[in-house]
């Protein structure tokens, strides 16, 4: 599997640290909407273990406005200028291509688009110029009505053929085939059951041959075993979601608190150092 020369790792899983420059975010909204505090945060994560920053200034929960271009721009764009500046690849979380086309030239190495190309029709035809990684979601309708679109018979065979069709469809449009990074969209047109059901049957997404990107970080589906009601009360559970799919082989783990999940990846990464058997679950060469 060709990996772009920016995502390439040795030999584990790499974490990227969330920053929500939004007032609305399900976890941390409003924290860090200053763009003093939203940087000094993204050197926060970097120092903490972050491999990349995934930047974004539009929330995704159900119910949360829609912004504009522009209004996400100015958001984002002072921070992904300075943290570009940082020897940690940036990506930058949007569904706009006039977003992702910004976002590159101020220095951002990868496009995150949680629509997977539905949100902006230019999305793909702009990924392809700029000619740089792209994370292609799962997902199903927008926001505000994606959990009345959670109807699955077999959840990670659906998810795994849709996810296929717009692979599909992006390449057709000129993205390089490489340049795709998948991520299944856990809480994204998905019940609590179904998200556990689609971690088990992992194999599915595994089959399609590309790299996968993980973000379970602080979900709902996680809440109930959480000793708390807060998202952050539930890092522990993500962390521990993480050493899951380190031993997997996924590309990367999408996280808000990133200490714990680097030592996870760490421990995972020692573990097979030391000559743990691959799991049968486990294609040959990982998720990578």
């Amino acid at each position: 599997m060709a990996v772009p020369r920016v995502l390439r790792h040795l030999d584990r899983t790499l974490v990227m640290g969330i920053l929500n420059i939004t007032p609305d975010s399900f976890s941390d909204g409003g924290r860090w909407v200053n763009t003093d505090t939203a940087i000094a945060h993204g050197h926060r994560l970097i120092e903490q273990g972050a491999d990349i920053i995934d930047v974004g200034g539009e929330s995704s929960r159900p119910g949360a406005r829609p912004l504009t271009a522009d209004e996400e721009w100015d958001r984002v764009g002072a921070v992904i200028k300075a943290l570009a500046q940082t020897a940690t690849p940036i990506s930058v979380d949007t569904y706009h291509a006039e977003t992702a086309r910004r976002a590159v030239e101020a220095g951002a190495a990868i496009v995150n688009d949680v629509t997977g190309g539905a949100g902006d029709p230019a999305m793909f035809s702009t990924v392809s110029a700029l000619g740089c990684p792209y994370i292609l979601q799962h997902t199903r309708g927008t926001p505000s009505e994606m959990n009345s679109r959670a109807r699955y018979a077999n959840v990670s065979g659906e998810v795994s053929a849709e996810l296929q069709e717009s692979i599909d469809r992006a390449v057709t449009l000129g993205v390089a085939r490489s340049n795709i990074i998948i991520d299944p969209g856990f809480g994204f047109a998905k019940n609590g059951e179904q998200n556990w059901d689609l971690a088990a049957h992992f194999e599915d997404i595994e089959a399609l041959g590309m790299p996968i990107l993980i973000g379970v970080s602080r979900k709902h589906f996680l809440a109930g075993m959480a000793p708390g009601p807060q998202p952050a009360d539930r890092d522990d559970l993500t962390a521990a979601m993480t050493s899951y799919f380190a031993l997997r082989g996924v590309w990367a783990v999408r996280v808000h608190e990133v200490a714990a999940s680097h030592a996870a990846v760490l421990a995972a990464q020692h573990l097979r150092h030391a000559g743990m058997p691959t799991p049968s679950w486990v294609p040959e060469g990982g998720s990578k």
